[in-house]
């Protein structure tokens, strides 16, 4: 297959090179430049043009003198045309095959046009090709008188070079269409990995960093509206803060490293840390509630979730209760999740739509869309929204397969 590189200002003409060289638009001779493997192809088919002419020339001996210094020139020029059948392949074909309706030496140069055009063009241009490199058998046969013998073995002869030159072209070409194909879907398959692992990361760190900038910020408020609060407490929350400070900056140090593969010192890869589970909503509800929050859990789980399924339902309840703080400080927040292996795993956030006065963090809007993306990759669903008893709930719903040998 045609080596195809580029930099700098050339780097947009191949980019489209390899497609033009299979579609056969007639680009190729002016953007794909000749790499080491095309060198070598080019002179194996100049060899063979060669070849073919030298093979052919003791049958002229007994041709007039002008007749064979024809052939003679002609045959040279044909094979020295044969470096232009990149750029011009239908025109070398066209007047080479031409040629050899009458020329005997012009025949090398004929087969290796037959065949670029095989490998460079659509059916639709080489297979009107393949019918005038037969039809112009006919012609040679009777411009070159031959005992009858010889003229069937002749005819039968050219046929099966002509067809098995075209066949080898079109299986070449088959070739290579199916190889960039598939190459094209790698490459679209290595997209798709890279954006679903890129939203995946983004979802997961708006899920941390929501809940810790808002306990943050709740602590922070603590401390701006209650100046003379006992040193007890302000030595608390300046704790709180400290430590989710510190929890923030760690879990983006991560995902940067993440996004820039890097390895600190170049030593090992940052090992991942422990992803949360089902068993740590305990304490999830508990931070929750030194921030001042009143949050009730009610946790039925009949059995032991498996990782994956315990983190997802672990970060929709953590976001809830971050939009709870959010946007409904002060009220009391009810968690509630339940299930058993074989029946799903649901989780209930609800908290009245009622907020005491004061500021309130602003939001992107996209956590709940988060949690429902989360929700739909996980097998489950996410429903959110106002009651008519005055209330907001999240309810996420997340199928749990009966065999869990193995994490999720």
């Amino acid at each position: 297959m045609t080596e195809l590189r580029g930099d700098g200002a050339h780097a947009h003409e191949y980019r489209w090179a390899l497609p033009s060289v299979l579609l056969g638009d007639g680009r190729e001779g002016r953007r794909v430049r000749r790499s080491t493997r095309d060198w070598i192809v080019d002179i194996l088919m100049f060899l063979l043009a060669c070849g073919v002419t030298l093979v052919s020339l003791p049958e002229l001996q007994d041709e007039p003198e002008p007749l064979l210094a024809l052939e003679q020139v002609v045959g040279a020029l044909s094979c020295v045309a044969v470096w232009l059948r990149r750029r011009w392949p239908v025109g070398l074909a066209l007047v080479t095959t031409l040629l050899s309706s009458y020329l005997e030496l012009a025949g090398g140069a004929s087969i290796v046009g037959l065949f670029t055009v095989a490998v460079h063009r659509p059916f639709k241009v080489s297979g009107p090709m393949l019918l005038l490199s037969l039809v112009t058998l006919a012609p040679y046969l009777m411009l070159r008188p031959q005992n009858e013998l010889d003229a069937k073995w002749a005819a039968a002869f050219g046929v099966t070079i002509v067809l098995t030159v075209f066949a080898w072209g079109v299986v070449i070409r088959a070739r290579r269409q199916l190889v960039w194909s598939l190459r094209q879907r790698a490459d679209s398959a290595a997209e798709e990995a890279k954006r679903l692992e890129r939203e995946r990361i983004a979802r997961e760190m708006h899920d941390v960093l929501a809940h810790r900038i808002s306990m943050l910020s709740l602590h922070a408020g603590a401390l701006e509206f209650r100046p003379d609060a006992p040193a007890e407490e302000i030595a608390r929350a300046a704790g709180a803060i400290r430590t989710n400070t510190h929890l923030a900056l760690q879990d983006l140090r991560e995902v940067i490293g993440v996004l820039r593969h890097a390895q600190p010192d170049g030593g090992d890869p940052v090992p991942d840390r422990p992803q949360p589970t089902l068993a740590d909503l305990s304490t999830l509800v508990e931070e929750c509630r030194h921030a001042g929050m009143d949050v009730r859990l009610d946790l039925r789980a009949g059995g032991e979730a498996p990782g994956g399924l315990g983190r997802n339902v672990y970060r929709i309840v953590q976001e809830a209760l971050t939009n709870a703080r959010k946007h409904a400080g002060g009220t009391p927040v009810d968690v509630a999740v339940s299930g058993a292996p074989g029946e799903g795993l649901s989780a209930e956030v609800r908290n009245p739509l009622w907020a005491r006065h004061g500021p309130r963090l602003p939001g992107a809007g996209a956590g709940l869309i988060g949690l429902a993306e989360r929700a739909e990759l996980a097998g489950g669903r996410l429903e959110h929204g106002a009651t008519p008893d005055g209330e907001f709930v999240v309810r996420a719903w997340l199928p749990w397969p009966v065999e869990t040998g193995e994490d999720a």
